[in-house]
């Protein structure tokens, strides 16, 4: 089996190789949102802090 073949999955490549690249997209997708989503958690937590201690 060589490289081209192997690629070409049989001719099936575009549904293979798109469905690939979607699972990984969506794998990016499920760690960047999270992280990006503590960040602005972890600064709505901050703001309210320094409101709470002006307050007192």
């Amino acid at each position: 089996m060589n490289f081209e073949q192997f690629f070409s999955m049989g001719g099936y490549a575009f549904y293979v190789w798109t469905s690939y690249g979607l699972v990984f997209a969506m794998l990016v997708f499920n760690l960047v949102l999270p992280w990006r989503r503590k960040s602005e958690v972890r600064d709505s937590i901050r703001r309210m802090l320094k409101q709470t201690r002006g307050r007192s």
